[in-house]
């Protein structure tokens, strides 16, 4: 009996995925184990194993289709023995993935049916005859524009574009109206301004379709504080050169990073109220501190965990960064590798950035931004002197951190780096 492959859910959050590539052809035989597909996610590319066996016999999704739903039929699996063309001509009640686009070929005509679409139009024009006559009007964006920095009333210029349609050159003989209408009318094309740059259409992947909808709904629905201190790293640096040293001989090299992300780690534990996740109806309060690492990838950015940074030592943190970093980099990161965490760290100082303010990765509480160290004017012991300090701005979700709270994890933080031989300890 055929056996009907389906998308799998490749973490707790997939809705939907892309079908990337298939590894396997109509017609091959297919072992437990063997690997069939790469599926996309909104995080990585991920491979689909195969748990049956049997012998391949009808792809039902092509490779490089997008929005595949979690559990459609995306192959038929042959028993042994079994007829493959027989198992092929059975799928097709099956064959579901698609049903999208035939809808909409089918309810298109629905759509432009009957008349009632344009009844309301013709209701809606007796209040605003002029307003409603001027949408009506067929014109390109900019010549919408030069209409109105010019003042040009668009109903008295014939159209010479396709269709009748008004285009720059109709405008260039055509008379100025008054000047008043000209200001309202001037704010108004902005939207269309991308149809007459040279440009490229870019199909967004569904791991940028994600950070958009993410990074949207936190921003509305997260009420935001900032906090931002300034740091002294020169003791920070001197400590790193010297551990190098001695990390030398096990082929290892902390970073910077490295070691703001046991200092994070540290101040959470130190401040708990600040290890914490607002969940609607309750808070979690966690007493472990998995730090989230924003990592850039050519397709957006993903966050790898430190799981338990707060008792792992530096060389293992930095075993594990450059491990993680390199495999998301790679799109090969396994769900738990990146979902989770208790507050992340971001760092844009590589790129010279001197401070700036993230946005909450939900459901943590709060995000770290670390920008460059940079050599400064700074007060030491009552003198100015020139010392390497670096920006830190936390961003903080107020529904479960009060501002107070914050100042601590902040003070916490900074006095870690700044006598970092506390972490050692």
């Amino acid at each position: 009996m055929s056996i009907e492959l389906k998308m799998p859910a490749l973490s707790p959050t997939m809705e939907e995925g892309t079908l990337a590539k298939w590894l396997v052809k109509e017609g091959d035989e297919v072992k437990s184990g063997d690997i069939l597909a790469e599926i996309e996610t909104d995080k990585a590319t991920m491979e689909f194993e195969a748990v049956d066996e049997g012998k391949l016999a009808k792809i039902l999704v092509p490779e490089g289709t997008e929005g595949v739903k979690v559990g459609a039929p995306i192959a038929i699996l042959a028993d042994e023995g079994e007829d493959v063309s027989e198992a092929s001509t059975a799928a097709p009640k099956a064959e579901a993935p698609q049903p999208a686009p035939a809808a909409k070929k089918e309810e298109a005509p629905k759509a432009a049916d009957p008349a009632p679409a344009p009844a309301p139009v013709a209701k809606a024009a007796p209040p605003a005859p002029s307003r409603e006559e001027s949408a009506r009007i067929k014109a390109s964006p900019l010549a919408r524009r030069i209409a109105g920095e010019k003042g040009i009333d668009l109903s008295s210029v014939q159209g010479s574009g396709p269709g009748g349609r008004i285009v720059k050159a109709d405008l260039e003989a055509a008379p100025a109206k008054a000047a008043a209408p000209a200001p309202a009318q001037a704010a108004a094309p902005a939207p269309a301004v991308a149809g007459e740059i040279p440009h490229e259409a870019v199909k967004l992947s569904s791991m940028r379709k994600t950070i958009a909808r993410r990074l949207t709904e936190s921003k509305q629905t997260v009420p935001h504080y900032y906090l931002t201190v300034d740091i002294q790293l020169d003791a920070l640096l001197k400590l790193r050169s010297e551990l190098n040293k001695g990390l030398e001989p096990r082929g290892i090299k902390l970073s910077v990073n490295d070691l703001l992300i046991k200092a994070l780690a540290m101040a959470l534990i130190e401040v708990p109220t600040a290890n914490v996740s607002f969940t609607g109806d309750q808070m979690l309060k966690f007493s472990r501190a998995d730090i989230s690492v924003a990592v850039a990838i050519p397709d957006g950015l993903i966050t790898p965990i430190i799981v338990g940074a707060d008792t792992k030592t530096l060389s293992t943190i930095s075993r594990e960064m450059t491990d993680l970093a390199a495999r998301a980099r790679d799109g090969k990161l396994q769900p738990p590798e990146y979902q989770g965490g208790t507050a992340s760290l971001t760092n844009l100082g590589m790129f010279g950035i001197k401070q700036f303010d993230a946005v909450i990765n939900p459901p943590q509480g709060m995000i770290m931004a670390v920008g460059a160290g940079e050599k400064r004017p700074y007060v030491i012991n009552d003198s100015l002197q020139i010392a390497t300090v670096m920006s830190a701005s936390g961003s903080f979700d107020h529904r479960a951190i009060d501002g107070a709270e914050g100042a601590k994890l902040m003070k916490a933080f900074k006095r870690l780096v700044e006598n970092p031989l506390g972490m050692l300890a």
